[in-house]
């Protein structure tokens, strides 16, 4: 945690924090941090700033905040992820948004197994939370927009096209006909299927609506590193 994230309910007066729960027990156990210690901290959807810690002890923490600086911009991305297994759903939300991606689209696929759909880690509780470790992770305060969209072909076809617009619109496959671009200076959709790729009809559908299919080389990656790897790359 390299930024306590703050929200309203956290003030028990205006400048006065009192912190309980999983962020109290990070920065006595992680931090071990002492009263008079500063840390971090950043209000969510708000600024960053300065927390002095006034108490702690085995119940609470309490500091006195001031916010200074504005947050790390976002990443000019929008990522439509084809929808990982549950146990990966959570690196790569988390990863994603510590990256600066403030747009999240989670898509169906052909190889995208039905029961993913209805695991609890895609609960709006889960998903912020995963949000909220990759804002702790790169000090930035804005949650994304994470959207879930269980049908392809409506998605794709009606909705992606104006989301599109004049951006540049790439989806990831390892039998791409292009190698990825380089520090791109334009917006992007970003498109990032299952680890085995898009199947062909998928990607003729994306092909149709302007976009082109890129590679990474040879290897097959997981999604987590792909995703790292075109955000490298790209920018």
């Amino acid at each position: 945690m390299n930024l306590v994230l703050l929200e309203y309910e956290d003030f028990a007066h205006e400048g006065y924090v009192r912190l309980l729960g999983r962020r109290f027990e990070h920065v006595r156990r992680v931090h071990r941090a002492a009263s008079g210690d500063e840390l971090r901290i950043g209000m969510i959807g708000g600024k960053t700033g300065v927390g002095r810690i006034e108490r702690i002890d085995d119940g609470a923490l309490e500091m006195t905040v001031r916010f200074e600086a504005e947050p790390p911009a976002p990443l000019p991305v929008r990522l439509v992820l084809a929808l990982p297994r549950p146990k990966v759903l959570n690196r790569t939300i988390a990863a994603a948004v510590s990256m600066g991606i403030r747009e999240i689209d989670l898509i169906n696929s052909w190889r995208v197994e039905k029961a993913y759909w209805t695991s609890p880690k895609l609960s709006e509780e889960n998903l912020r939370l995963q949000a909220i470790l990759g804002l702790e992770q790169a000090g930035d305060t804005i949650l994304p927009t994470i959207r879930q969209h269980e049908l392809f072909a409506p998605f794709v076809r009606n909705e992606l096209p104006q989301i599109v617009g004049a951006r540049l619109a790439l989806v990831a496959d390892p039998g791409g006909e292009k190698p990825c671009p380089r520090a791109v200076t334009t917006p992007v959709v970003l498109a990032i299927g299952p680890e085995g790729g898009f199947i062909e009809r998928e990607l003729e559908t994306f092909r149709e609506i302007g976009f082109t299919s890129v590679n990474l080389g040879k290897r097959i990656l997981r999604v987590e590193t792909v995703l790292a790897y075109l955000m490298g790359r790209l920018f």
